[in-house]
């Protein structure tokens, strides 16, 4: 493998210390020094990468320790083979993963810095605290040996003062302060129940992404930064065996209801020789008739379960196609498989019926974390007796899941889950968002 760019992992000590805003200021800021920046995101997070491609112009991977064996993050890391700069967003805290290991780490965004030896960039949010700040960072930065920190950014000061406090308390800790940024309440990314609103569906993004990159440039030692930024070689190792595809024409439903498709899926698929034909279901489309299997992935049909019910097009062309060929949905795509989805107000709508579940937004529960699902029927690309690992993060809850599950499924320490997914005829789907296939 050839020798990894510079790069940066930026990491922070909890989720909400700003990690995301200082990535996306960092990369656009970079990008508009004329600067190629391959962005990655450490963890199973469909929504952060978009906005990664629309700070840099550059497709952002996913990058996980605990779902992903070590061949296929080499294959990942190629990505960044030619680019003048990696920058890699950690996920929660520096260290937070969960207890028993998977592929090769336990999914902490430290296994990342590890394995690429990328130094971590440290986001502290200094609200309400001053040389406290410094002692977390030497924590942090002595925690483990194999994890280098490269620096700080100190965020959310709240004036002059507290920034002197601040850098006071780094002194004498031989950690670099590489930014200090002020509270900017106006240049701010609106959320929803998973996280960020999508990019796509974001107003004016390139200017929140233009003022987020001032700020980054008003406060923020970039020289510095990038000399901080450490090349390493690659890992070595056997090539990973090739993923397989599930069809070799893929009709993917795509849009603001169907979008949570992790990009190195889809390059794998791709790899294989496999053509992919969007569609549109909030459109009314259906299924290229050319293809020979459709994918429904997840994303937020419980937001548009109005237009899906009445998308009578979307409907018949469905039904039509799974009466011959293979259709698999997850999460969301297994939602719009089922008998109905009862909204957040108590509605419930007519969904495809090709399978018997029934869903409701309205009795809401966090569903989340790693999963295996060790299949008991085939899914399109996989076998039956297949081990997939991945994850499950959604808020609805299940009202009846009649027909005969798809998998025996456990969490990341091997504790059965109820989600087992479903399957009838050729259409399948589950919770279950598929990572990879375990070895």
């Amino acid at each position: 493998m050839a020798p990894l760019p510079p790069g940066l992992l930026i990491a922070a000590p909890s989720t909400g210390s700003g990690k995301t805003t200082v990535s996306l200021g960092l990369a656009r800021a970079l990008t508009r020094r004329g600067l190629t920046v391959q962005p990655f995101k450490c963890g199973p997070d469909y929504i952060d990468p978009a906005f990664h491609r629309a700070a840099t112009g550059r497709a952002s991977f996913n990058l996980d320790s605990w779902s992903m064996p070590d061949g296929l993050l080499r294959t990942l890391l190629v990505q960044a083979e030619g680019a003048d700069l990696a920058l890699a967003e950690g996920s929660m805290g520096l260290f937070d993963g969960v207890k028993q290991a998977g592929a090769f780490g336990t999914g902490a965004s430290a296994d990342i810095a590890a394995f690429t030896g990328w130094p971590v960039l440290l986001v502290l949010d200094c609200s309400g605290q001053a040389q406290t700040a410094a002692a977390v960072a030497c924590g942090l930065a002595r925690f483990r040996p194999d994890v280098k920190v490269a620096g700080v950014i100190l965020n959310r000061v709240a004036s002059d003062r507290h920034a002197d406090l601040l850098r006071h308390g780094f002194a004498d800790t031989g950690i670099a302060v590489l930014g200090s940024l002020p509270r900017r309440d106006a240049i701010a990314l609106p959320e929803r129940h998973l996280g960020l609103v999508q990019a796509e569906e974001t107003q004016a993004l390139d200017a929140i992404l233009d003022g987020l990159a001032d700020l980054v440039e008003a406060h923020m030692d970039l020289d510095g930064l990038l000399r901080a930024a450490s090349a390493q070689r690659g890992q070595e190792g056997p090539a990973p065996r090739r993923a397989p595809s599930p069809g070799r024409r893929i009709a993917l439903a795509r849009d603001a209801a169907f979008s949570f498709v992790y990009p190195h899926v889809l390059e794998g698929w791709r790899g294989a020789g496999a053509e992919i034909l969007p569609f549109s279901p909030l459109a009314d489309e259906g299924p290229d008739p050319s293809a020979d299997m459709a994918w429904l992935p997840g994303g937020y049909p419980e937001l548009h379960a109005g237009r899906i019910a009445a998308a009578q097009t979307f409907r018949a062309t469905m039904r039509t196609f799974a009466a011959t060929r293979p259709v698999h949905g997850e999460c969301g795509g297994y939602m719009v498989l089922g008998e109905a989805l009862v909204d957040k107000d108590g509605v419930s709508h007519e969904m495809l019926g090709l399978l018997g579940l029934v869903t409701s937004y309205q009795k809401r529960k966090m569903h989340l974390g790693y999963r295996v699902a060790d299949l008991l029927a085939p899914l399109p690309g996989h076998q039956a007796g297949a081990r997939l690992r991945g994850h499950e993060f959604h808020y609805s809850t299940i009202l009846a899941q009649p027909d005969a599950p798809l998998a025996h499924v456990t969490d990341a320490a091997g504790v059965t889950v109820p989600e087992t997914g479903s399957h009838r005829n050729r259409v399948s789907g589950s919770f279950f968002h598929l990572v990879s296939e375990a070895p």
